[in-house]
């Protein structure tokens, strides 16, 4: 089954960014203005089942020994330099980073660089209430507590520095609340022999009820002993999981609308769960954004069946969100259902006289931002209908400034999507960091959301989607908006209205630190996509990324991260560049490494990204199948520049039947390797996702996901066929897990 965000479902004729450079090009001035190199230059660098580390050290401390798991306005041309960056926030940005590589990996192991040290923490099942008895890991463990167990995939991850008065404390560097979101499942780990179906259909409801509990989030405390250990608590009061069938209210402007009436909230205010949350956001006031990623595929809709029932408005918008096919885990297929239709609810389809008595509408409750207090476990989540719905990777909050409004970025994950931008109406005032949900209530629930247009010339804009503003009207031909709940519930198709940029795959965000700057990854394209007509300056190359055995790789299959500036978050234009190209050290330099990789720092599909708050060190991860015949996924840590620090570079590319054609694109001069190395190699078929630390920098928080992904399902009572046994080592089912790294020395990671 192919993953979610590869269904493309952007059939619009708005224009890929060559278009756009195309018509731009055409105006000598403009030309003689790109040439020069000052608008669009990007910044070029960028066996055993264990955790190891590696490398000489420049400290020479010795590599540590295996561990085992433990228990539990304006903006103006690129030419100008009118436009000063923000006031530095914190530590300046270090000069160089201290440790030494990690080389490429294929081993069953999680490396690390010598001096470093990393253990793990919190794995899928582990218990977090007291009574719940630990993991077996064997598929056996009962339903009925996977409510109070570690979630499957960790992903995104937020450390939250707890105060001896039980709440939020910003230098707490030794005692946290640890949140993370659980994106999905391998679910041939979770039951004794993998998913039983017949015909089609479920037919094991324990086997489901475990797939509900092991989405969603956690909410654990942490803590580290005098010798520098770290443990969770596993019967603190503060730890919670937040799941499938946790009640949420509906906020903002979507909320408690005839879009939103289900057979259980009738009033449209409330719905059940959350599901494939995959990046995250973290507010001013210490709040959590889990946020819906790839929820589309969960729904069972046969549309043979289901599109004579629906208006034309309705296949609409459910086309344009992929809602359509059996469910990716067939929930809705168990029967008899419950009396709460706890399977029922998974079925979109229209089955009764109104949306009061079925669940045609449950889509529409999904592809939120769900904003938890991780203080207060008795709290409802809110989700936050004023950001929109699509498929959120993840909400990157900017620099809060007193008495300017609150603003956060956020990407679609999937190809051919938008870049998006939410600004708060209200301004932000300092005295609501401690008032939880009730401070988003006040700057989330109304605001105003953009989706962003790339200009050919290095500039962009931000098109607003408010009801009434451009083409988002009812006489837009496309899809005739009704109202401003219309508008949030359909983002793509108000973003499709307005002409935004269709990007590939807007992943993780992350905004600079220092400089305010704003970064996001662009994981990855294939031909049929990024055919050789469709490359432009923004997605500059078509190349064949052949693997080791002679496979052809066609298209972009190594991805690129771009970032831009503004004059301020609240503005509405922006210039931009590309920030690093992924690629095999040895390729081609003249038009595929542009970025100068080496076998110390190669890489491919860049997905997670994060800036540290200690040191301003920007993170990599990777979620990669393009570059594995080489290497595991990894974590790579960078010192960036600025936008426009670059210069111009004319690639040629050739596709598959010896057709070629040259782009012009933007890229920085490569930065030495003391500037751009890899820190962390995971074990085999996982995803490197989801970081954080704590305060004083000297704990890096990291999760390992779905380790032995591609084990064949129907070989699961196999062990030795397992392609992974990481964390636990022998004959093990793996496990996604959340490691801590620390430095021997007690130091701050990286630098």
């Amino acid at each position: 089954m192919p993953h979610d965000d590869d269904i493309v479902t952007n059939t619009t004729t708005n224009p890929h960014i060559y278009d756009l450079i195309e018509r731009r090009l055409q105006d000598p001035a403009r030309r003689k203005l790109l040439r020069g190199g000052v608008g669009l230059a990007s910044l070029s660098f960028v066996g055993t089942p264990m955790l190891v580390g590696c490398g000489g050290s420049d400290d020479a401390i010795a590599a540590p020994a295996p561990v085992s798991a433990p228990s539990p306005a304006p903006a103006p041309s690129p030419a100008s330099s009118s436009q000063p960056p923000p006031p530095p926030a914190g530590p300046a940005r270090p000069t160089s980073l201290s440790f030494s590589p990690v080389s490429k990996s294929l081993a069953d192991a999680v490396v690390v660089p010598s001096g470093y040290v990393a253990t793990v923490l919190y794995r899928l099942g582990d218990p977090i209430a007291a009574g719940v008895p630990a993991y077996t890991n064997t598929g056996t463990d009962s339903p009925g507590t996977y409510d109070r167990r570690a979630g499957d995939h960790h992903d995104a991850i937020e450390y939250y520095g707890l105060g001896a008065n039980g709440q939020y404390s910003p230098t707490a560097n030794d005692r946290g609340l640890l949140v993370m979101n659980h994106e999905a499942i391998t679910p041939a780990f979770l039951h004794p022999t993998g998913q039983t179906t017949v015909a089609g259909a479920r037919t094991v409801p324990d086997e489901v009820l475990r797939e509900f509990y092991l989405h969603g989030v956690s909410v654990i405390e942490v803590s580290k002993a005098s010798n520098g250990d770290w443990s969770y608590r596993q019967d603190s009061t503060f730890n919670r999981r937040v799941h499938t069938l946790t009640d949420m209210i509906i906020s903002g402007p979507a909320g408690g609308t005839p879009y939103m009436v289900t057979r259980y909230s009738i009033d449209g205010a409330r719905t059940r769960g959350t599901v494939n949350n995959c990046a995250h956001g973290y507010t001013p006031w210490n709040t959590y954004l889990a946020c819906e990623e790839n929820w589309a595929g969960y729904f069972r809709r046969i549309a043979a069946t289901d599109n004579a029932n629906r208006s034309a408005k309705e296949l609409t918008s459910l086309a344009r969100y992929g809602v359509a096919g059996n469910g990716r885990e067939l929930w809705a297929t168990v029967t008899p259902d419950t009396a709460d239709n706890l399977y029922g609810r998974w079925n979109a389809e229209v089955k009764g006289a109104s949306a009061a008595d079925d669940y045609r509408n449950a889509p529409n409750t999904f592809g939120w931002n769900v904003e938890i207090d991780p203080f207060n476990p008795s709290s409802t989540p809110k989700k936050r209908t004023a950001m929109g719905r699509f498929a959120h990777e993840g909400a990157w909050v900017a620099k809060p400034v007193a008495g300017k409004p609150i603003v956060f970025y956020m990407g679609c994950d999937s190809r051919n999507e938008y870049i998006y931008k939410y600004v708060s109406t209200a301004a932000w005032d300092p005295a609501d960091s401690t008032r939880g949900l009730a401070a988003g209530d006040k700057y989330l629930d109304a605001g105003k959301l953009y989706a962003a247009r790339f200009n050919a010339d290095g500039t962009g804009q931000w098109l607003e989607l408010t009801y009434g503003a451009g083409n988002v009207t009812a006489a837009n031909p496309a899809y005739a908006f009704a109202d401003e709940a219309d508008v949030v519930i359909n983002a793509r198709l108000a973003a499709d209205a307005q002409g935004a940029t269709k990007m590939d795959r807007p992943e993780w965000g992350a905004v600079d630190p220092l400089t305010g700057e704003v970064y996001m990854t662009l994981t990855n394209n294939n031909a049929t996509l990024r055919t050789l007509a469709a490359t432009d300056a923004a997605n500059p190359r078509h190349y064949n990324d052949a693997r080791t055995n002679g496979t052809a790789q066609r298209g972009n299959p190594n991805g690129h991260i771009i970032r831009w500036k503004e004059s301020s978050p609240e503005a509405l234009n922006f210039t931009w560049d590309i920030f690093l190209f992924g690629a095999r050290s040895t390729a081609d330099a003249a038009n595929i490494n542009l970025s100068g990789l080496t076998a110390d720092n190669d890489f491919s599909s860049p997905d997670g990204l994060w800036f540290s708050r200690a040191t301003n060190v920007c993170w990599i991860q990777t979620d990669d199948g393009a570059y594995t015949d080489v290497t595991n996924c990894m974590l790579l840590a960078a010192l960036p520049g600025q936008v426009g620090d670059g210069g111009v570079k004319t690639i040629n590319n050739t596709d598959a039947n010896g057709a070629t054609k040259q782009v012009q694109t933007f890229v920085g001069t490569p930065l030495p390797g003391t500037k751009l190395r890899r820190f962390l190699v995971g074990p085999k078929d996982c995803e490197i996702t989801g970081i954080t630390e704590t305060p004083d920098g000297k704990t890096l928080f990291v999760n390992i996901q779905h380790p032995g992904e591609d084990t064949p399902a129907a070989s699961i009572g196999d062990p030795t066929v397992f392609t992974s046994h990481w964390p636990e080592g022998g004959t093990a089912r793996p496990r996604s897990a959340t490691i801590a790294i620390t430095r021997n020395d007690g130091g701050v990671i990286g630098v």
